[in-house]
């Protein structure tokens, strides 16, 4: 099998549910910003190999697996539901981790300057693209159906990718610098 098609070479790609799009449409920037914090997670995962942290790999390849339907959802033009992969209760799946790894940190009273070890410094990109991602599809909503369980699972996950960035920084013994430019904002 060939991994190029030509089929993109004039700026067209062609989308789930038929028909070809312009490489900066709003659904292909939204799918492909999911891609590519995909890529940050796997960066993350690459960096935890060696630092004994089993659970938090087994938690972001489970993310990395839903990854690929959460952006075929998004990639589906069609809108034909029966396509649909991400399911209803996908964001509520993350939600335990998210308190789990959450608790493992300092509590949080400031904003956090982002970085730390490199893979919870890859973590905080990966929540930023996300980050992102939710932000394309919320514009890609004001003018196209999407699927709204994968919406819901960014918004989640860019929570999960955070707490297990400020996790991995505290198993590592990395102290966070506070952002000194306010007060406390969560109580």
């Amino acid at each position: 099998m060939r991994i190029y098609t030509r089929g993109g070479d004039h700026g067209q790609t062609t989308v789930v549910g038929g028909g070809r799009r312009p490489k900066h449409d709003l659904r292909i920037e939204a799918y492909g910003t999911v891609d590519e914090a995909g890529a940050f997670i796997g960066l993350a995962e690459a960096q935890l190999l060696n630092r004994r942290h089993p659970d938090i790999l087994e938690v972001l390849a489970r993310v990395q697996q839903r990854l690929w339907d959460v952006g075929a959802d998004i990639a589906n033009a069609g809108g034909d539901q029966a396509c649909y992969r991400t399911p209803e209760g996908a964001a509520r799946e993350l939600e335990p981790w998210i308190d789990t790894y959450h608790a493992e940190a300092p509590p949080l009273d400031h904003f956090v300057i982002r970085g730390g070890n490199p893979p919870a410094a890859a973590l905080h990109v990966a929540c930023t693209v996300i980050r992102r991602a939710e932000r394309r599809v919320v514009a890609l909503m004001a003018e196209e159906p999407i699927h709204l369980p994968a919406l819901v699972y960014l918004n989640r996950l860019s929570d999960l990718l955070f707490a297990l960035a400020r996790a991995v920084n505290a198993r590592e013994g990395v102290k966070e610098v506070p952002y000194s430019g306010g007060g406390a904002v969560f109580r």
